[in-house]
């Protein structure tokens, strides 16, 4: 087994301020994600593809839709008991708290306004962010394994860690898991996607291949991580973060399905 690295989870402070790891975990996923997104939008391709400046425009719409959906995410499906309670506790972000399935729908909701009063096209503007958000969530997940959170179950494989607040038993650093599947394999493929078989030309690919792809790398991790404490399996078989994922997979194959479909039909393959 592994002892968990002694990791201070506050990187620096400025003026007594704590700059928390996982605070500069979301910062650089956004730096990084945005200026993919700006090399996408300058790629001379056909199509009506979103240009440099309404990546500029969008970004903070996108920071929106991750908080305020990443929050009211957790709040819905994790703990609503605890915010029934005690409304005002949704408020303190500090406290910790993001489910992420919560912020992709945040996105999308920003998405829809966003395309719909800038005119343009939905599909095309999801497909250059699923290209990107693998890149945050690989800096994010990162970020779990430093604060020793979201740890997985107990194991006895030689990798196995003991974390601080997870007992004396060494446990799967779930986190690295999800970070190798979420974050660089599926960056890779996305990659792969579009350098190779064009996806972005086909509305709704890039979108389809992240969706089923974050989908089934969840599923699996899940297997190996600690279920959540208030809600543990439900069943006794299926995780939270499974039930979630499973609407992600399929949604998934059906815009893989749509989108390449149309992209023969407007190639004139079929």
């Amino acid at each position: 087994m592994i002892d968990f690295p002694n990791i201070d989870p506050v990187a620096f402070s400025v003026f007594g301020m704590p700059i928390r790891w996982y605070a500069l975990a979301y910062i650089a996923g956004f730096l990084l994600g945005w200026q993919y997104c700006l090399y996408l939008a300058g790629l001379k391709k056909e199509g009506e593809r979103p240009n440099k400046t309404d990546i500029d425009d969008y970004l903070p719409w996108a920071i929106l839709g991750v908080i305020v959906g990443g929050r009211i995410g957790y709040v819905f499906f994790y703990q609503p008991e605890l915010y029934l309670a005690d409304p005002l506790e949704a408020f303190r972000l500090w406290h910790g708290g993001m489910s992420f399935h919560g912020g992709i729908l945040g996105v999308i909701v920003s998405m829809i306004i966003y395309t719909y009063v800038h005119k343009i096209s939905f599909l095309r503007l999801a497909d250059m962010l699923a290209c990107v958000v693998p890149i945050g969530l690989f800096f994010g997940r990162i970020a779990n394994f430093v604060n020793g959170e979201l740890f997985g179950r107990v194991t006895n494989v030689s990798w196995g860690v003991v974390f601080p607040r997870g007992g004396e038993m060494p446990r799967h650093p779930s986190q690295l898991y999800e970070a190798i599947l979420e974050g660089l394999l599926l960056l890779l493929v996305l990659w792969i996607a579009r350098r190779y078989f064009h996806a972005l030309e086909r509305p709704g690919v890039a979108s389809g291949i992240f969706l089923a792809g974050y989908g089934i790398s969840r599923v699996i991790v899940e297997f190996f991580r600690e279920p959540d404490l208030q809600i543990g399996l439900i069943g006794g078989v299926i995780s939270m973060g499974q039930v979630l994922s499973i609407p992600m997979i399929l949604g998934g194959v059906v815009l893989i399905g749509y989108g390449w479909a149309r992209g023969k039909q407007d190639q004139g393959e079929v």
